[in-house]
């Protein structure tokens, strides 16, 4: 289950989040401001590795105890960040794909 959707824009500024639990609010902003960081670094890694590099998605990009953060990339810089709940809930790298 989704517990947190983030849309980022190109300057790292939220666009729009969306959160199940209005209690966790702070914490899942901090979160995806977290995961942002490895956003970057992961499209660095990909600019230097192949510059023409079409792969949109940037797959899992940190996980806790509790939570999974995926990572989604457009041609345009906007970032799609999603929370996932991982206590109850096992995904397999191409649900998450399909749900990007």
């Amino acid at each position: 289950m989704a517990v947190c959707i983030a849309i980022i824009g190109k300057d790292n500024a939220p666009l729009y989040i969306s959160i199940a639990n209005i209690d966790k609010e702070l914490d899942m902003q901090y979160r995806v401001h977290a995961a942002l960081d490895v956003v970057e670094e992961k499209c660095q890694f990909i600019n230097k590795a192949a510059p023409e590099s079409k792969e949109l998605y940037l797959g899992l990009l940190y996980s806790t105890e509790f939570h999974k953060i995926y990572g989604f990339i457009t041609n345009s810089k906007i970032k799609f960040i999603l929370v996932m709940d991982s206590e109850n809930v096992a995904l397999r790298e191409n649900e998450v794909r399909a749900v990007s």
